[in-house]
């Protein structure tokens, strides 16, 4: 990382102190930071503080004649490789959101040709009103990441999501990012991957569903986002962030799964990690059901069988993916149950993996790869690396 700069925007909120030990770790990865530091920013964080903690001059009105002459705003917007808000206060974030320019901050924003990642802070009802939902959607629309705030206390003493993600956290998202290959062997490639499970309404209180977490899908996309591809997340509902540096649709029924993939098409790759509900209730209430006990049970659950993504994937005309993942896990004969629904979907992979253990919300995997001229098998490792290890593979698929 020691080719690597970043441009930081520390807006005005409490959260703005955290900058600061962002900045150190920053160094510590060997990132050189330059910051502009907004009024608001002042009245937590001093430019001296600032300007020690960075090895570099802190920039902060428009209309400095020195400032200006050193660096003028449009070099300093585009001298780096990556520009961070951090905090992204509401009032940022509006702003960029309408292509303001009144200040230094906003002016560079409009002014960047680079990739910006913001991070916002600031109180639940802020981050929650429609304005500013409306600007985050819009801000993504537009390329920008915006990463997912924490949940918890918050300084004004209510609780809820708008607390600024952990340090650690965001120097992640950072590191990645700057990580990524501007010419990456998937460059020019996209792809579909689908996540977690899907939940099949019983009524409006219950649902089918199963234990998938989502890691390894959201580990996949990552993974193939790293490497080039540009990649849309289908994801069904989890308890992980929402990642950046990728088209992301939330989806919640096996329906709604097959047509948000359809939307993505055409593609270059589609991954179907997703745990599908193979069945959804015929006829869900509208109203919560009863429990009617009888000497025969609670009484029978009408079902129907939700549509085969994979399948309807594999066998689509003229937009059919060039190269079509699906997952297989089994509790049982898994290396069999594989190869026999690579030939009913028609796909031209599966990915192996035995689920009889912990492995549906854990951290680790173990898969093999079944290819119609035979199996790879990998060892057990971490969600991510198993990701990486495929990545790879449908990288030099291109290649070949």
């Amino acid at each position: 990382m020691s080719d690597k700069s970043i441009l930081l925007i520390i807006g005005g909120g409490i959260a703005a102190y955290k900058s600061l030990e962002l900045t150190r770790e920053l160094g510590r990865s060997g990132v050189r930071t330059r910051c502009i530091l907004t009024n608001g920013g002042k009245e937590f964080v001093t430019p001296l503080t600032v300007s020690a903690l960075t090895g570099e001059k802190v920039f902060s009105e428009l209309f400095d004649l020195d400032d200006e002459a050193d660096m003028g705003h449009i070099q300093l917007s585009r001298s780096t490789d990556l520009v961070v808000v951090c905090p992204a206060t509401a009032d940022l974030m509006a702003k960029a959101t309408a292509g303001l320019a009144n200040d230094l901050a906003s002016t560079t924003l409009l002014a960047t040709d680079k990739p910006v990642l913001m991070v916002p802070a600031m109180n639940v009802r802020m981050w929650e009103h429609p304005a500013t939902q409306r600007n985050i959607r819009q801000l993504r629309l537009d390329g920008v990441e915006v990463m997912e705030p924490d949940v918890g206390d918050m300084a004004c003493g209510e609780f809820g999501p708008g607390r600024l993600p952990e340090v650690s956290r965001i120097k992640d998202e950072i590191l990645d990012h700057l990580a990524r290959p501007e010419d990456g062997p998937l460059s020019g490639k996209t792809a579909i991957v689908t996540a977690g499970p899907t939940r099949e309404a019983l009524d409006p209180v219950r649902y089918i569903s199963n234990h998938s977490s989502g890691k390894q899908g959201y580990a996949i996309a990552t993974a193939l986002a790293r490497l080039g591809a540009d990649v849309t997340l289908v994801s069904g509902p989890t308890a992980i962030p929402q990642p950046s540096g990728m088209n992301f649709v939330q989806i919640e029924t096996a329906v709604e799964m097959l047509d948000a993939v359809k939307k993505g098409l055409p593609s270059d790759i589609f991954v179907s990690v997703a745990a599908v509900a193979d069945w959804r209730p015929a006829e869900p209430s509208d109203i919560k059901i009863k429990a009617k006990t009888t000497k025969d049970g609670l009484g029978a659950l009408s079902l129907v069988e939700n549509p085969d993504i994979l399948k309807t994937i594999s066998h689509l005309k003229g937009k059919r993916p060039k190269l079509v993942v699906g997952f297989a896990a089994e509790t049982n004969d898994v290396e069999n149950h594989a190869q026999g629904k690579l030939e009913r979907k028609g796909c031209d992979w599966i990915v192996a993996n035995d689920v009889s253990g912990d492995v549906m919300g854990g951290s680790e995997n173990e898969i093999a790869l079944v290819k119609r001229d035979g199996i790879e098998r990998l060892p057990r490792m971490d969600k991510a690396a198993v990701a990486q290890n495929l990545a790879k593979r449908i990288a030099e698929s291109f290649e070949s």
